[in-house]
C-alpha cells in the first residue's frame, strides 16, 4: 500500500474512529469496557486490511458494519470461553469462592444447600448488586422471570437458613 492508501487511513481513523467507538461502547454488554479499546484497534484493523472495499460515500456506516461483525466475533468468543469455563470444576479438596468468602458456618451451609442456579442468582444479586432486569439479562430471561427466580431462590437460601442456625 502505498502513501495515498496511508493517508486515506489516516483521514478515516481521524474522522470516524471516535464515531466507531461510541458505537462499541453503547452496545458493549456483555463484554466489559476493558474490552473497548480491543474492539476498536481490531476494526481499525480490518478497515485497513479492506481499504480498497471502504465506499468513499459511505465510509463511516461501512466501518460500523465491521465494527458490528468484531463485536459479535469477540461475544461469541467470549460465550465459547464462557461454556468452556463452566463446565470446569475445582478439585474435590478445593474451596469454593463462597467458602473462601463467607466466614458464617450457617451462611455457608445455607448456601451450600442451594442448586448451582439459586446459589448463583442470590450471589449475583448480594454480591454484585444486579437487580431483577439486569439478572434477566444475565440467565437471558424476562425481568419478571428473573423476579419470580430470584424470589424463589431468596425463600430457599432463608429456609435453610433458618435450619443451619447455630443456636
Amino acid at each position: 500500500m502505498g502513501s495515498r492508501d496511508e493517508d486515506r487511513f489516516a483521514r478515516l481513523v481521524h474522522e470516524h474512529s471516535s464515531a466507531v467507538g461510541s458505537y462499541l461502547r453503547r452496545r458493549l454488554y456483555p463484554l466489559t469496557t476493558s474490552d473497548l479499546d480491543d474492539l476498536v484497534e481490531e476494526t481499525l484493523i480490518v478497515v485497513w486490511r479492506r481499504l480498497d472495499s471502504v465506499p468513499d460515500d459511505a465510509e463511516l456506516p461501512w466501518m460500523l458494519g465491521v465494527a458490528r461483525n468484531v463485536l459479535r466475533n469477540a461475544r461469541r468468543s467470549k460465550n465459547r470461553r464462557s461454556n468452556v469455563e463452566a463446565t470446569l470444576t475445582p478439585p474435590e479438596n478445593a474451596a469454593s469462592a463462597e467458602d473462601s468468602v463467607v466466614a458464617d458456618t450457617s451462611v455457608r451451609g445455607a448456601l451450600a444447600g442451594l442448586n448451582d442456579d439459586e446459589r448463583e442468582i442470590v450471589l449475583l444479586h448480594a454480591w454484585d448488586g444486579l437487580d431483577t432486569h439486569a439478572l434477566g439479562v444475565y440467565f437471558s430471561i424476562s425481568t419478571n422471570a428473573a423476579a419470580v427466580r430470584l424470589s424463589r431462590a431468596q425463600s430457599r437460601f432463608r429456609e435453610l437458613l433458618s435450619t443451619t442456625e447455630v443456636h
